[in-house]
């Protein structure tokens, strides 16, 4: 059997299979591909150590429905919690699956220790540091609205959190983007993930920035944000909803920025960082987005596999 190929970061995956992967997508989601079975005889395991409705949900039902049989671990499951490594969990899994998706909502390096094999793949469904499943969502959502990703302009609003970085080292990757992250100051994208979308961003005559206010927003077609309390995280500043106030996505917001639709990677709290006239309103492809997410995950499943 050929090695199997891992989805940990984004920077994992080449320029040609990062396409691949939004394009095919984009093809599930146009009902393109129905009835294709790539994994048939196949076994795949979702860990998930912290909550799950799109996520798991995408990737478990994706599975299903490319002809895997499926298992389950819950945050107790596995020996791990007994005091096995995770490296010792990979190995004993890596002889029994084709293929493991795991939100830890941990370091990247757990993930890493899981894919120090080759017969199993490992498939990052959300790590403390960053998310690239969702961003795989998010560009085959763009290119199933816009028919395309080249050239979109993409207005950031709220924590600089996991899914923000993912973005950040996705959507650069797509010449003549542009990225801009307004985000409360002391919760901004970290600067490795801002330096590296940098670079992508210069070769292909894109742009990121990021700022702390939301003064001179630019000219945009995609306004997104995100809740404010991501999964498995916690602030220690306890006068941090003041900070965030500010960055809701609001009628006045979406005002200012004419003609752009609204996403949302879902849970939403409504009368946080989006008021409901906007989340449910004409402008707001969010749950399109969020059934994105299954055909996302289908592709990425068939890509680890192939």
């Amino acid at each position: 059997m050929a090695d199997r190929r891992h989805l940990i970061s984004i920077d994992d995956l080449s320029e040609e299979d990062l396409r691949w992967l939004v394009q095919r997508g984009a093809d599930y989601s146009a009902g393109r591909l129905e009835g294709a079975k790539p994994l048939r005889d196949l076994v795949v395991a979702v860990l998930f150590r912290r909550t799950s409705t799109r996520t798991r949900t995408a990737f478990s039902a994706g599975a299903l429905r490319l002809g895997a049989q499926l298992i389950t671990y819950g945050p107790g499951d596995l020996q791990e919690n007994t005091g096995e490594s995770v490296a010792d969990t990979g190995a004993v899994l890596s002889g029994m699956l084709d293929v493991l998706v795991a939100r830890t909502a941990g370091p990247e390096r757990e993930l890493r220790e899981y894919a120090a094999q080759q017969r199993m793949s490992v498939i990052n469904a959300m790590t403390a540091a960053e998310h690239p499943t969702q961003a795989l969502t998010d560009l085959t959502t763009m290119t199933r609205h816009f028919g395309r990703v080249e050239g979109l302009r993409v207005l950031y609003v709220g924590e600089g959190n996991n899914t923000a970085t993912a973005l950040s080292l996705a959507l650069t990757r797509f010449p003549g983007t542009e990225l801009h992250l307004r985000t409360p100051n002391g919760y901004g994208v970290p600067a490795s993930f801002l330096e590296r979308g940098a670079i992508s961003a210069k070769r292909g005559d894109g742009r990121i920035e990021q700022r702390h206010d939301l003064a001179d927003l630019p000219e945009v077609d995609v306004v997104y944000t995100t809740r404010w309390q991501t999964t498995g995280t916690s602030k220690p500043d306890p006068d941090w909803r003041a900070r965030f106030a500010p960055f809701q996505v609001d009628s006045r917001l979406m005002e200012s920025c004419p003609g752009a639709v609204f996403m949302h990677d879902l849970p939403a709290h409504r009368g946080e960082e989006v008021t409901a006239e906007v989340l449910d309103g004409p402008a707001g492809i969010a749950f399109a987005q969020a059934e994105n997410k299954y055909h996302s995950a289908r592709a990425v499943l068939e890509w680890c596999t192939a």
